[in-house]
């Protein structure tokens, strides 16, 4: 696999990841039932950490694909902790307790019975999942991220050197002396190799 095709499969499992948290940072987890009246708990009230994270980890994707070499694998490392904190708040938010909680402050004082929680569809797993994605894309972009080409890659020169980029003015250009020698020898020294006869 080439580099630059290796870089578009990072970015689109890291943009399914992304989409996954935010699909369901917007949805109900759970449903509390008390007597004939139900309650339905968000991810927003359950873990509301959700959202800002995927919206950071799809941040840190355009980040990737602008910078390289020790910027990049900072941004790896972010975006990282940006999947790890999507399953750490999956995980806090998936359980029944916490939506009794947040749940309780919503509905009618009931003398009934125990409420009933039901999970509306496996969000938090779904979370989790890519929370998962995120977390994987951010180590690979800190392990390999370096190999990876930049946007700028496109625009540089075929066959340019990166290492001889530093180099002055003064040091790339021919001296006076063999400016000379090649006027002398019939050749118009200020014309590129593709000019010359």
């Amino acid at each position: 696999m080439t580099a630059r095709r290796a870089l578009w499969t990072w970015v689109i499992v890291c943009v399914a990841g992304a989409a996954l948290v935010l699909l369901t940072a917007g949805r109900d987890w759970f449903t509390v039932t008390y007597g004939v009246r139900k309650v339905a708990v968000s991810a927003a009230e359950l873990a509301p950490a959700l959202g800002p994270a995927a919206w950071a980890g799809l941040a840190a994707v355009v980040a990737v694909l602008a910078t390289r070499g020790v910027w990049r694998r900072i941004i790896g490392g972010v975006m990282a902790l940006c999947g790890a904190g999507v399953i750490a708040a999956a995980w806090w938010g998936s359980g029944a307790s916490a939506a009794l909680r947040i749940s309780a402050g919503q509905a009618p004082m009931t003398g009934g019975g125990a409420p009933q929680v039901a999970s509306v569809v496996p969000w938090p797993l779904i979370a989790a999942a890519g929370g998962l994605l995120l977390l994987g894309g951010g180590v690979t972009a800190v392990l390999r991220g370096d190999r990876w080409p930049g946007m700028s890659d496109r625009y540089d020169r075929p066959g340019s050197n990166p290492e001889g980029a530093g180099r002055t003015l003064a040091e790339s250009a021919p001296s006076e002396r063999a400016l000379w020698d090649a006027i002398d020898l019939g050749t118009d020294p200020t014309a590129g190799p593709e000019n010359r006869e």
